[in-house]
C-alpha cells in the first residue's frame, strides 16, 4: 500500500483486543476473564489492520495506572481499592508515568521491552504507533517506581499547607482530610484478615458495605481530577484521581488567576515525561482532556519536542469550539472534533437533524479543517450499533463517507466499530450504557471472531467490515481524497437536504461524486453538479463513464454545468463514483 498523506486512525483499548477468554464475569478478575496482551497485538494482526487503510494505531492504555489487581510480588505498589474504578482501573488514573501497564505483558517484568518489540513490529508494518499522554490528572496514589535516576516524583517536595504554589505539583485542601463517605463503591478485594472467619469464601471478594474495614487516608486532601477543589468529591466527580498544577490558582480572590513566571515545576516534570516516551520511538501523543491544562504550557512544551522530534504529532482532546484555534497555535497538530460534526452526524443518524446541517459544521471550522480529527466512535463515545445510538451498525455507513472522505483531514475508528460491536454488555464497574468498558477486565466477542477466530463471524459483520475496508482503502489511497479538493454539493441540491449529502472531491484529473443517504430507503434522486463547481475545480464538460468504488458497477454521466445527474442509493449507505479524465 502506498503511503498516504491523509492519517486514518484505528483506536485500540490494548487490555480488551486481544482477549480471548469468553467468561465474561460481571466484576471479573484478571484471573477469571483473562486480559488482552501487547503480543496478542502480532504480525498477521497488524496485516489485517493495515489491510483497512489504517496508517496510525492508537494504543489505549499503555502507562501504568491504578488497577484493584496485585502486582506487588513484582515491586509494583499496590493501590487501594477504595479509589480505584472497577477491578482493572481506568486507564486514566495513571500510577506511573515512566511505567508499562503490567496488565498487558506476557511476563510482568519485561513488560516496557514487549511495549518496544510492538512498537517496533507496527512500524515494520508500515504504520505508525500513537500512545495517551494524561496530563492533566493523575491516581491517587500515584507513586513511580521507573522514574529515571535523579528525576524528583510528582509531589516528592509539594509544601502540602498550600493551597497553591506554582512549586507544588497538586493542590491542596488545608488541612482537611480527603472525604469519600458519599462514593458508592462496587465490588472491592481484600486480604482474609480484614474479613470475618465465618464469611471467607474462594474468591477472598466482599462487598464495602458489609464489612468494616480500613478506609482510604489522604490527608490533606489533594483537589480532584475534574477541577473539584473539595475535600468531598461525589459519585459522578474523578474521584480517583487528582489534579496537576499547571500555574493556575482557581481559588484565588480575585478568581482563576495564572502565575507561568517562573515556570511552574509540574512544566519541566512533564516535558521529562514527554520525552522519554519520545525517545522510545512512538510517532505522537493523543493529549487527553488538552483543555484543561493551559494552552501556554502546550506551546512551551511542544516547541521542546519537535526541536528534538520535529515528526512526533500532538492529538487534542479539545471540546470548546471557541479554544480549538487557541491550541493548534499552540503546537497541537490535530483536534477532536466532537461538539461541532460528530455530534451533527449522529443526529442525522439517528434523524434528529437534516442532511443539510453538515455543511454548517465543517464551514465553522474550514479555516482549520485540516486540523480537525473527525471520529464516529471512541472509548468515550456509545458505540453505532448499540440502542442508545443508531442500534444497527450498518445505519453508520452514511456517516463513515463523510467524516472519511470529505477532507484531507485524519479520520478515526475504534476496534470493533468495522464489525458492528454493539458495546451493550454490563461489564461490572462499566454498567450497560452502549459503551465498552475501559474501567473491567473484559473480553469483546465481535473483535475475538474478526482477529482471531474468524469462523465465527456473521454474515452482516463481514459485510460491514467490507464496507470499512473499502471506504477507509480509498480515504488513505486516492488521491482525490487524500490530496485533493472538496466542494460541498447541497446549495444547489435542496431535494436532498433532509436525509442526503453530497459533495465532489477532486485532483490529478479525477473526480469523485460521493452521496451519502442517511435514509433507511433507498433513494432515487439526481445530483446537480453547478458552473461554480466545474471552474473552481477545474473540471472539463464532458461525457464520461464513472465507477462506483463501493460496489464496481459502471455508470454513463453527463458531467455538464447544472445538468442533472440521476443517481440511485441504497438506504443506510452511499455511493462513490469516480471519474478519470483522459
Amino acid at each position: 500500500m502506498e503511503s498516504s498523506k491523509k492519517i486514518i486512525l484505528y483506536q485500540i483499548f490494548t487490555r480488551l483486543f486481544g482477549n480471548r477468554n469468553a467468561t465474561c464475569k460481571p466484576n471479573g478478575t484478571i484471573e477469571e476473564n483473562g486480559c488482552g496482551k501487547m503480543n496478542d497485538i502480532d504480525a498477521k494482526v497488524l496485516r489485517q489492520i493495515r489491510a483497512m487503510g489504517v496508517t496510525h494505531i492508537w494504543l489505549t492504555g499503555i502507562i501504568r495506572h491504578a488497577t484493584q489487581t496485585d502486582y506487588s510480588a513484582h515491586g509494583i505498589p499496590q493501590q487501594h481499592a477504595e479509589v480505584v474504578k472497577g477491578r482493572a482501573g481506568s486507564p486514566y488514573a495513571i500510577a506511573d508515568y515512566y511505567d508499562v501497564d503490567p496488565d498487558l505483558a506476557t511476563d510482568v517484568d519485561s513488560r516496557m521491552q514487549e511495549f518496544e518489540a510492538l512498537v517496533e513490529r507496527i512500524h515494520k508494518a508500515g504504520m505508525k504507533v500513537i500512545i495517551d499522554f494524561v496530563p492533566n490528572h493523575v491516581a491517587r496514589e500515584y507513586h513511580s517506581i521507573c522514574k529515571p535516576a535523579g528525576v524528583k516524583d510528582l509531589g516528592e517536595d509539594d509544601d502540602v499547607n498550600m493551597h497553591f504554589s506554582t512549586s507544588n505539583n497538586f493542590y491542596y485542601c488545608w488541612g482537611q482530610p480527603l472525604n469519600l463517605s458519599y462514593i458508592e463503591h462496587g465490588t472491592l478485594n481484600f486480604e482474609l484478615s480484614d474479613m470475618p472467619t465465618e464469611q471467607e469464601d474462594s474468591n477472598h471478594k466482599v462487598q464495602c458495605s458489609k464489612f468494616k474495614v480500613q478506609r482510604y487516608e489522604e490527608s490533606p486532601a489533594k483537589a480532584t481530577g475534574n477541577d473539584v477543589f473539595s475535600a468531598m468529591p461525589s459519585q459522578n466527580d474523578w474521584y480517583e484521581t487528582v489534579k496537576l498544577n499547571y500555574g493556575i490558582d482557581y481559588c484565588d480572590a480575585g478568581g482563576r488567576s495564572e502565575h507561568f513566571s517562573p515556570i511552574p515545576n509540574t512544566w519541566g516534570k512533564m516535558t521529562d515525561i514527554l520525552l522519554f516516551w519520545a525517545a522510545k520511538g512512538i510517532d505522537g501523543f493523543r493529549c487527553d482532556m488538552a483543555e484543561m491544562v493551559p494552552s501556554a504550557f502546550w506551546a512551551w512544551v511542544t516547541d521542546k519536542v519537535k526541536y528534538r522530534y520535529p515528526e512526533k504529532i500532538f492529538i487534542g482532546e479539545v471540546y470548546d469550539p471557541n479554544q480549538y484555534r487557541n491550541y493548534i497555535g499552540a503546537g497541537f497538530d490535530y483536534l477532536y472534533d466532537k461538539v461541532g460534526m460528530y455530534d451533527c452526524i449522529r443526529d442525522v443518524i439517528c434523524h434528529r437533524r437534516r442532511a443539510a446541517d453538515i455543511t454548517a459544521q465543517w464551514q465553522q471550522t474550514d479555516d482549520i479543517r485540516r486540523h480537525m480529527l473527525y471520529f464516529l466512535e471512541n472509548h468515550d463515545e456509545q458505540r453505532i450499533a448499540s440502542t442508545f445510538f443508531a442500534d444497527d451498525a450498518r445505519r453508520g455507513i452514511p456517516g463513515l463517507l463523510v467524516s472519511a472522505l470529505f477532507g484531507q483531514n485524519p479520520f478515526m475508528f475504534y476496534a470493533g466499530q468495522e464489525v458492528g460491536e454493539p458495546g451493550m454488555d454490563a461489564e461490572g464497574f462499566s454498567g450497560c450504557d452502549g459503551r465498552t468498558t475501559i474501567f473491567d477486565y473484559w473480553s469483546v466477542a465481535t473483535l475475538r471472531q474478526a482477529y482471531f477466530d474468524r469462523r465465527r463471524m456473521t454474515k452482516d459483520e463481514r459485510a460491514l467490515e467490507t464496507v470499512y475496508q473499502k471506504v477507509l482503502r480509498m480515504a488513505a489511497e486516492e488521491p482525490a481524497v487524500s490530496d485533493g479538493q472538496t466542494y460541498d454539493l447541497m446549495y444547489v441540491n435542496p431535494q436532498l437536504a433532509d436525509r442526503q449529502f453530497a459533495f465532489l472531491r477532486s485532483a490529478d484529473n479525477e473526480l469523485l461524486v460521493v452521496v451519502a443517504n442517511f435514509d433507511d430507503q433507498p433513494v432515487s434522486t439526481s445530483v446537480q453538479i453547478p458552473r461554480h463547481a466545474f471552474e473552481f475545480l477545474r473540471l472539463p464538460q464532458t461525457e464520461v463513464t464513472a465507477t462506483d468504488l463501493l460496489t464496481g458497477s459502471e455508470h454513463k454521466l453527463l458531467l455538464y454545468a447544472d445538468t442533472p445527474i440521476a443517481i440511485n442509493v441504497p438506504a443506510n449507505n452511499g455511493i462513490v463514483l469516480k471519474v478519470a479524465f483522459k
